[in-house]
Formats: structure tokens, sequence, C-alpha cells
């Protein structure tokens, strides 16, 4: 059986300007057996009153980042690849990622990502403190 880590890091685009952003991943080197649910807790604030987009981001072992799903509409459930699917509840400020079934090649570093912009106008990134999900061999 196998159990998977992933390191999360939560990242923010921000915007010349007086709007502020931040995001936060409360959970630490998370563990999962492999064939068994995980979520991946990402909070955020904005001090922007209108939608935020919203991302989620991997990166696997000696591969380059990938994008897993954004969520630019506001829509309450979002699909990405791999399976996984995020929750978007603004009431909440949250955008939680999940998989109902783990897998080892899941395991890499994974990180959330909030902007009140679209990407390609954001000047910079604020990354928080690491967090991890890992898979491991056990019998």
């Amino acid at each position: 059986m196998f159990s998977a880590t992933l390191l999360l890091l939560g990242v923010l685009f921000t915007v010349r300007g007086t709007r502020a952003q931040s995001v936060s991943q409360p959970d630490g080197h998370i563990t999962v057996s492999e064939g068994t649910s995980l979520e991946l807790r990402c909070n955020y604030t904005s001090t922007y009153g209108g939608s935020v987009s919203l991302f989620w981001y991997v990166q696997y072992p000696s591969q380059n980042l990938q994008l897993i799903l954004k969520n630019l509409a506001g829509k309450t459930l979002v699909n990405g690849i791999k399976d996984f699917q995020a929750e978007f509840k603004k009431s909440e400020s949250t955008f939680h990622l999940r998989k109902s079934s783990a897998h080892w090649s899941d395991s890499g570093v994974y990180f959330c990502a909030v902007s009140d912009t679209v990407p390609e106008t954001a000047w910079g990134a604020e990354h928080k403190p690491p967090e991890t999900l890992e898979f491991s061999d056990t019998q």
C-alpha cells in the first residue's frame, strides 16, 4: 500500500495599487494512503470588492509547474486534471482542492493562488510556508 505526501505552497498575485489579497493553507505535511480521499485546504482574503480568480497548481518531482484547475467565473465546483476538483465558498473565503481516490503519482508540491486580475497582468507573487502530502510504501 502507498501513501502520498503533498507539499502545499500559497501564492498570491498582486498588482500595483491599494488592493490586497492573501492565501493560507493551514495543513502542514499531509500523508494519505493510496485509494483514500484527500483534501488540501486553501483560505484567502481579498480587500477587492469584486470577484477574485483562484488557482491550484502542482509541481511533480523533476517536472515543471502545472495548472490543476482555475476558477475565473466564481463557480461553486470546478473540475481539473487527474480527477481533482475544487469547491469555492465565497462566504467562507475558501477554495479547497479534493480528490476522491489518491494515487502515489499525486505526490508533489501543491499551491493555491488568488488574484483580483487576470494572470497576464499580475506583477508578482507571495509564497507561503510549504505543506506536504507524501506517498510512502506501507505494508
